[in-house]
Order: C-alpha cells, then sequence, then structure tokens
C-alpha cells in the first residue's frame, strides 16, 4: 500500500530545538586559525544563532510538501519517498538516490527542470526515496540493510508505482546503491547516471601506468583516506556510541554534517559561497528532526562489511566533478561499466552535485537518457 504523506512537524518540537540549542555548552576555540582541527567554534556559534533565531522552518516545510510525497513498506520497512510526476505522456521514469550527509532536499532544484523540460520529449517522473534510516523513512530495526539490500527495495518500489522501465541517477552511498540497482534489474533499468562512479581496488592494478591526469585524480582520494575519512571510520565501527551525541545535541548534529558540506562542496573554503545557511540547515533538519544521528551513521557498519560492487551492463553516464570527494580516472570506470557512453568532466563542482551544480547535472541527464527513452 502506498500512502500519502506530509511533513508536520509539530511546534514542540521545534520549540525543543530552540531551547536546546539556547543553553548549549561549548568547547574552547580550535588552536589554529583554519579548519585542520574541525569545523571553527566562531562559525558553528553564528550558524546555529541563525538557526535558533531567524531560521524558518514552516517555509522549508511548505515547500517540501509541495512536492507529491508518499510512504510505503518494502521488505517489512517503511520508506519515505518523493514522487513528482511530468504532465508529458512519454516521460521517462527516473530514482534519484542521495547518501550521506545529504537528503532527498538535495534534489529540489532538479526536479522542477526534469519533470518540466523545454522539450516535452526530455521529460522525467522523478523518484526520490530516503534511505533506510534517513529522514522520514523508518529506522531498521535490525541489521541487514546494506547497499544491495536497498537496491532490491528500490527495484520493488519502481514496480510498485507501475515503472516498467526507468533511469537511475545518484551520488555518494546512491552510488553502490545504484550500481546493485543495475545489476539486480536490468531488464528494468534503461540505464544510470552517477556523479560519484566507485570501482574495486583492484580494478587500480589494471591500469598500468598512469597518466599525470590520472595520478592527480587518485593523490586527491589519498589524501582523503589520510585526513579526511575519520567521520567515515567512527560511522562504520561504532555508529551508536556517535549517535547519542548527535541525537542530543543539535550543534553537535549540525557541526558534523556541515563541516562536511565546507571539505566537499566547491566553495572555495566558505560553504555560504555555494549555500544560504538556511539550505544548510535545511538538510541538517532532516536528520535532527527524526533524530538520525545514529541510524543514518549505521550505514557505514553495514555496508563496510560488504563491500561487492558489482559489473555493471547497462548503459551509464558518469559525471566528474573537481571536488568530488572519491573520482576515478575514466579508464577504470570503463572496466567497471562496459557500456560506459557518456563522461563529462566539468570545471566548477563538488560532492552534492545537484544542489552546487543543478543545471549541469540536469542537462547531463537529459543529454545521456535522450538516446535511451
Amino acid at each position: 500500500m502506498i500512502e500519502p504523506f506530509r511533513i508536520e512537524i509539530p511546534d514542540a518540537q521545534l520549540d525543543d530545538l530552540r531551547e536546546r540549542l539556547g543553553r548549549t555548552r561549548w568547547p574552547e576555540r580550535e588552536t589554529v586559525d583554519d579548519w585542520s582541527q574541525g569545523i571553527p567554534l566562531a562559525y558553528v556559534q553564528e550558524l546555529c544563532e541563525h538557526w535558533r533565531t531567524g531560521y524558518d522552518w514552516r517555509a522549508t516545510e511548505a515547500r517540501l510538501n509541495a512536492i507529491p510525497q508518499f510512504r510505503t513498506e518494502l521488505d517489512g520497512l517503511p520508506i519515505h519517498f518523493l514522487h513528482a510526476r511530468s504532465p508529458h505522456e512519454h516521460a521517462l521514469p527516473i530514482i534519484l538516490t542521495h547518501g550521506w550527509p545529504g537528503s532527498v532536499v538535495e534534489f529540489q532544484k532538479v526536479i522542477e527542470p526534469l519533470t518540466h523540460p523545454g522539450d516535452p520529449a526530455d521529460a522525467f517522473h522523478v523518484v526520490a526515496p530516503s534511505l533506510p534510516g534517513y529522514g522520514f523513512s523508518d529506522k531498521p530495526a535490525a541489521p541487514g540493510w546494506s547497499t544491495k539490500r536497498i537496491a532490491a527495495t528500490w527495484a520493488e518500489l519502481m514496480a510498485r508505482l507501475g515503472y516498467q522501465r526507468y533511469g537511475a541517477h545518484a551520488g555518494d552511498w546512491g552510488s553502490p546503491i545504484t550500481m546493485h540497482l543495475a545489476a539486480q534489474d536490468p531488464e528494468h533499468v534503461a540505464g544510470i547516471h552517477l556523479t560519484m562512479p566507485v570501482v574495486p581496488p583492484a580494478v587500480f592494478g589494471e591500469l598500468g601506468e598512469l597518466t599525470e591526469a590520472e595520478q592527480a585524480v587518485l593523490a586527491r582520494f589519498v589524501e582523503y583516506q589520510r585526513s579526511g575519512s575519520g567521520y567515515s571510520t567512527q560511522q562504520s565501527t561504532r555508529p551508536q556510541t556517535l549517535g547519542y551525541g548527535l541525537v542530543d545535541s543539535p550543534a553537535g548534529q549540525c557541526a558534523w554534517i556541515v563541516e562536511k558540506f565546507r571539505e566537499w562542496m566547491d566553495c572555495d573554503g566558505n560553504p555560504e559561497n555555494v549555500l544560504s545557511k538556511d539550505e544548510l540547515l535545511d538538510n541538517v533538519m532532516l536528520y535532527w528532526l527524526p533524530g538520525t544521528g545514529a541510524s543514518s551513521a549505521r550505514l557505514y557498519w553495514e555496508s563496510f562489511r560488504d563491500r561487492d560492487l558489482p559489473k555493471v551492463a547497462v548503459p551509464t553516464a558518469c559525471s566528474s566533478f573537481p571536488m568530488e570527494i572519491i573520482r576515478i580516472p575514466r579508464r577504470a570506470a570503463e572496466l567497471q561499466f562496459s557500456d560506459l557512453r557518456q563522461w563529462r568532466e566539468h570545471e566548477r563542482g563538488g560532492h552534492f552535485a545537484a544542489l552546487e551544480q543543478p543545471e549541469a547535472v540536469v542537462d547531463d541527464l537529459v543529454a545521456f537518457f535522450r538516446g535511451l527513452r
């Protein structure tokens, strides 16, 4: 059964948020003048004060509720999803999958141009689920919700919606989910588009001598592993321990997420060069309101225990953005995706491509799927 859903947060919950922000116990400031020890105290205080006194959740709630939303039980777990149908009869269904620390708010800027394009022949019906344990989907009560299992539920969701042929787009955790979806449901998946394509480490050993450009791409990943992956280690090993602080402290949840937006966006060191405070907080709210600090982190614990990545035979497109945390050379992608039809490298943009560069993402999706309809 598919049931309509509206976000209706009680006033008491918003009052509680403001009260918690007002009595935050802050640590001392960092001992450096940059972000090398983490998100600076002054910036978190500034952002949280705006959250307490200036941020308007009701406006965000209304904007999200303007997009049709639903919940349905998949593999025993109620899943929340946006479902924006195009008015154009021959629109191609497409499922968009977010990751951590993102949410379905990542796709707000691309839904309208995808469902109402300039050329009706390029229209899409958009489905954007919240991952299990994220947003307004329920939290798994037992282990086993890996990327592979989520992919199976996405195939079930699209079938339940009556879509016999569909495309898929994703980044972050959505990328391995979408790869598994393509491998599990190739008779229905028309093609996939990824902004963070991933391959098993063994693939790099098959490349032989690397070009200078390929070496630079891999050097960024090595640096990420050295200095930027501590969050991943914590979430993949002790997500429950982390969750107590994130679910109890809005300042803690905000800092944990916004640090990554600053680090992974193409923002020249200031996240507000790309997104406003309100846009940053919209995403944080989809973690704070449903209390998903532990359940969202648990996806790392689940998926790091099963890192199998399937070979993908369906038509594939990749968009490479310069500040993406994991970038791979095209030659590596060609070994994992046997039908790689489109590869585009962009001059600006980062990990949250649909938020940072929505026009580029829409253009890439339209161009790729135009030949697959």
